[in-house]
């Protein structure tokens, strides 16, 4: 039996997510809501930074690629929101 998988979301209509290891989610699902979390808001590349320092020699895969993926996915599950800031996507967790 193969590992478990997770198919993403996409926030945007009509786009499909991925499937994508379920473990590989988990991790950079928490990674980013700590960061979010301890930083307030920050942005899209500081998170991918962040995320990359700390699961370096610990993760297999692209870390920006799984931020990105998983970031869409809590974009779509109205877990974190996007914004600009000075020309520049910034993340804070939405508000429920």
């Amino acid at each position: 039996m193969g590992e478990e998988k997770i198919l993403t979301m996409h926030p945007e209509e009509g786009k499909q997510g991925v499937n994508i290891s379920l473990a590989k989610y988990d991790m950079v699902r928490q990674a980013i809501l700590k960061a979010i979390r301890s930083q307030g808001s920050l942005s899209f590349q500081a998170l991918v930074s962040l995320i990359d320092y700390k699961l370096r020699n610990r993760f297999e895969g692209s870390v920006s690629w799984y931020v990105t993926t998983v970031k869409l996915d809590l974009e779509a599950r109205d877990e974190i929101e996007h914004y600009m800031e000075n020309g520049e996507q910034q993340l804070r967790l939405k508000e429920k």
